[in-house]
């Protein structure tokens, strides 16, 4: 994906805030919790928290969360839900904090639009010794039969290469490290930890609606697409009737500042 594309895609978001409040899931606590682990102390940065899908998790996990996001309609959403949260307007390249002033930063399937060029230094300055940077991404599990149909029917806008476990692997294992310039975080760890999602073939599709590609996808495209998912659920034993169980998995890439 071309500067232009990313921008593009990583700025759909505010239009569907409150549809991606009601449908995105949240976090698996054993995923944030490992996330965490390495970190020197409680202060945590969310960083392009969104509508505060794993900031109200973090909040659970860690008693010092402070939430940043660029987006106006997004953060609007997040102050609204969860108003005892500190939240502030900002970027992964231009944080609105002290340096050395939070032990982790942390990103809810949003580092694959940092531009680590400048969001490196930047996460690295913010960052006290010892610090702790993890990305976490929901992916489904397509090593489930009718997953990996439903991955296939909906096409790289809605399920793509980092929403299925083996993809998320090679994509992330190098997304902390800037393009150029010397490395300012150590070696990466990987884990998956076991999550789902409460969903109906209607609530699935307004699910994946809210997928950037998706959303920058021209509408009677987006219609077409929407409706063949919509066809492949009421095909499938497993989601035709009534709430089924979307299984996922909680990813996570953690990296310790050096």
């Amino acid at each position: 994906m071309d500067e232009d594309a990313r921008r593009r895609h990583s700025s759909s978001f505010g239009a569907a805030a409150t549809a991606y409040a009601e449908h995105r899931p949240d976090y698996a606590q054993a995923a944030v919790r490992w996330a965490l682990e390495p970190a020197p102390g409680a202060r945590v940065l969310d960083l392009g928290a969104g509508t505060g899908k794993l900031t109200a998790t973090l909040a659970e996990v860690s008693g010092d969360v402070t939430a940043v996001e660029p987006d106006p309609a997004m953060l609007a959403e997040l102050r609204r839900t969860l108003p005892e949260v500190r939240a502030l307007s900002g970027s992964a390249e231009a944080i609105p904090l002290p340096d050395a002033s939070v032990d982790a930063v942390v990103a809810g399937n949003a580092m694959h639009w940092f531009d680590m060029a400048v969001a490196g230094p930047e996460i690295a300055r913010v960052l006290a010794p010892g610090g702790v940077l993890s990305g976490l991404w929901n992916v489904v599990d397509d090593r489930v039969d009718w997953v990996a149909g439903l991955a296939a029917v909906s096409g790289s806008a809605a399920i793509g290469p980092r929403d299925t476990p083996a993809s998320w692997r090679v994509a992330t294992a190098g997304m902390h490290l800037p393009k150029t310039g010397a490395a300012r975080f150590g070696s990466p760890e990987q884990a998956e930890f076991p999550h789902g999602q409460r969903r109906t073939a209607d609530s699935l599709v307004a699910t994946l609606a809210t997928r950037a590609g998706m959303l920058v996808m021209p509408e009677r495209e987006r219609t077409e697409a929407l409706h063949r998912i919509r066809a492949y659920l009421a095909s499938r034993p497993e989601t035709a009737g009534g709430e089924f169980t979307l299984p996922m998995l909680t990813c996570v890439l953690r990296v310790r500042r050096l």
